[in-house]
């Protein structure tokens, strides 16, 4: 019988022991989550994307004119704007185009807050522009180093972000998918 009640003494301490260890690595694993969640938030770190605006950052100032002929630059901004940067010669882009066009036709607010940034020049984006246009106002660039990329920073392409009224990057990615839509967050 004093077998008995050492092996559930034992077997109690042991369980006793195993909690506390348990609770600590839920408290460590809470910690490490939320300096995550911080380092996302402010685009520090290797979590940053390269090439992409910084999130947090504020987008420079810009004028452009929409191939609708409508005057944007960062003033005009409003609400949650998603702003693409695409080029036609790049493959990544073309490949992410269809993921982009359905993820806009989704989005609440429609148009009116896409912005579809085609860098190339006219004839180059011409099929790239008729397939953003009904899902966005499209700004065509002649280059890489266009206005509204310099104003946003943008160094690679594709690139998807989205702007609040203020000018101010919320989130920054290589894939529109990751970004969500606004009733995700």
């Amino acid at each position: 019988m004093a077998v008995m009640w050492a092996a559930v003494i034992l077997v109690g301490v042991i369980c006793t022991l195993d909690l506390i260890l348990t609770l600590g690595v839920v408290r460590r694993l809470r910690e490490h989550a939320t300096h995550l969640e911080t380092l996302l938030r402010s685009g520090a770190g290797a979590l940053a994307p390269p090439g992409l605006p910084h999130v947090g950052g504020t987008v420079g100032e810009f004028a452009a004119r929409t191939l609708d002929g409508e005057e944007i630059s960062r003033g005009s901004l409003s609400g949650e704007t998603l702003v693409a940067f695409f080029s036609p010669g790049c493959k990544p882009c073309l490949e992410r185009l269809p993921g982009f066009l359905g993820h806009a036709r989704r989005r609440i607010g429609g148009r009116r807050l896409i912005l579809a940034i085609v860098a190339g020049g006219e004839q180059a984006a011409r099929e790239m522009v008729l397939e953003l246009s009904p899902v966005a106002r499209v700004v065509v660039e002649d280059g890489y180093e266009g206005p509204v990329a310099r104003a946003f920073q943008v160094t690679e392409y594709p690139a998807f972000c989205l702007v609040d009224s203020e000018g101010v990057i919320v989130a920054a990615e290589g894939d529109v998918t990751r970004l969500g839509l606004p009733a995700d967050r």
